[in-house]
């Protein structure tokens, strides 16, 4: 029999741009794969391949490979689930477009949840096959930081506690404030992956240094579950930053998208 009734729809970005409705369950496992990935994608390149080339590993990748593997992983995620709860992955984000009115609150603490269990799962992955590498690969990992984020003397360029809230700060709101606008109309609704993944690509060529690169609670918290007690001690800052940001981003996005 033909639908004779429309499809409700989860959140106003769905409504906007006329999605079939899908189950919390079916968002909320989304949003897990997202986080997933990104933290495979992302911490993985990080502990497996960064290195620069040497005697001993003759294909790092370095400081850009890493921007570019979150950026990848992240237009990976949105391009293959984005379309059924809107591909945030990332709590700052989720509360940047509630703040926004893109997203209902009542979404929000599933997202949270389903990201950070997502992220820690894809920690614990790339922790398996570490362990399971040469001889003491998963202790040196660990003892480096295990790509978790920092300050101080957990910094890769030893910048301080102030450095890194600014940094972490304004490139959350710029990364959260880039996913509102291009996601905002239907029309860029095929190429806002691409611009997505090249922005988180560029927060990480300029804050690699600083911070190891957060914008993002649960990849932060993800890391740190096996980056040792350093690691886990400045982990606050990597919430409290990042959700600051993107709170900024969302406040900002609904200020100047009111009409005159």
């Amino acid at each position: 029999m033909p639908r004779t009734t429309p499809a409700s729809r989860s959140t106003k970005e769905q409504r906007t741009q006329h999605a079939e409705t899908y189950a919390p369950l079916a968002r909320y496992a989304s949003e897990a794969f997202g986080a997933f990935l990104l933290v495979v994608g992302g911490v993985g390149t990080a502990v497996f391949a960064s290195s620069f080339p040497d005697d001993g590993n003759a294909l790092g990748v370095g400081f850009l490979g890493v921007a570019l593997a979150f950026g990848l992983s992240v237009m990976a995620g949105i391009y293959a689930v984005g379309h059924i709860s809107g591909g945030h992955f990332n709590p700052a984000v989720t509360v940047g477009f509630a703040l926004a009115r893109r997203t209902p609150w009542s979404s929000v603490p599933g997202y949270v949840v389903a990201q950070l269990v997502g992220a820690a799962a894809g920690a614990s992955v790339v922790a398996l096959v570490a362990a399971d590498g040469p001889a003491g690969y998963f202790a040196a990992a660990r003892d480096s930081g295990f790509a978790s984020n920092g300050f101080g003397a957990s910094s890769p360029g030893g910048f301080g506690l102030g450095a890194v809230l600014v940094t972490e700060i304004v490139l959350t709101a710029v990364f959260v404030g880039v996913i509102l606008s291009v996601t905002a109309k239907g029309e860029y609704k095929a190429l806002a992956p691409l611009a997505i993944g090249l922005t988180l690509t560029l927060i990480h060529l300029i804050s690699i240094p600083v911070s190891n690169t957060s914008v993002n609670p649960a990849r932060s918290l993800a890391a740190a579950l096996y980056g040792g007690p350093d690691a886990l001690g400045q982990v606050w800052v990597f919430f409290v930053a990042p959700l600051v940001g993107g709170a900024l981003a969302g406040l900002a996005h609904r200020v100047l998208r009111r009409r005159a």
